[in-house]
């Protein structure tokens, strides 16, 4: 029998494998101790990620379905988590903006590298009220009203001189009306069935810890093998 010999890896291949996972010391995680409510402990761990300077742990990838099933994913930006669930914002006339009307459910994850941390979020979505949509986007940045005033999300743009142009006009509006209405721009909310906990561990043993939402209130808590 022969035998193909092992091929040199490719100059990918040593790229990809070249940088190390975790070069820190990783906290422990006791999940006997972690709280009853899984927004308690996100709220800990995210806090946890701040002091650990873990670059933007605010932003997250929030996956969705069009109306055939076909999945899509992007980075968002977090904008809370309360007794509500977990907040974020688009146009509702944005890709996944139509996607969450034909299917309104999603999946958020946050990886937080400086901790070996990452947490999982699953359940349905509903859109908060346009008054707190608008609240929520007048407590931020000029740029971030310019940018919803803009719109036209995930739109075919012709020249990229057009959005220089809608861009600078967004902007002195945003300027001149601080309180300018974004009619499409929504506040979503992902209300949590599932959220999952996990904590890389140097020697692959993982710890993962699930809260599921009980049918009669409260939360279910399980270990899972990593």
């Amino acid at each position: 029998m022969t035998t193909t010999p092992p091929q040199e890896p490719s100059a990918f291949q040593q790229s990809l494998r070249a940088p190390r996972v975790w070069d820190t010391e990783l906290p422990e995680f006791d999940p006997a101790g972690a709280p009853a409510d899984p927004v308690a402990l996100f709220h800990g761990w995210f806090t946890d990620a701040v002091a650990a300077k873990q670059p933007e742990p605010h932003t997250m990838a929030l996956a969705t379905a069009d109306a055939q099933g076909t999945p899509d994913v992007r980075t968002v930006m977090l904008h809370d988590v309360d007794g509500e669930g977990w907040h974020f914002a688009s146009h509702a006339t944005s890709a996944k903006g139509r996607q969450l009307a034909a299917r309104p459910q999603a999946a958020l994850h946050f990886y937080w590298a400086a901790q070996g941390r990452q947490v999982r979020v699953r359940g349905p979505v509903r859109a908060a009220p346009h008054a707190d949509a608008l609240a929520d986007l007048h407590a931020r940045s000029t740029g971030a009203l310019a940018a919803a005033l803009v719109g036209r999300q995930s739109e075919i743009l012709d020249t990229y001189e057009e959005l220089e142009r809608a861009s600078d006009s967004a902007w002195e509006r945003a300027a001149a009306e601080p309180e300018a209405d974004a009619p499409s721009w929504t506040l979503y909310v992902l209300v949590p069935e599932e959220v999952e906990f996990f904590q890389g561990d140097a020697r692959r043993r993982h710890v993962r810890l699930r809260y599921r939402a009980a049918r009669n209130g409260g939360w279910a808590r399980e270990l899972m093998w990593p």
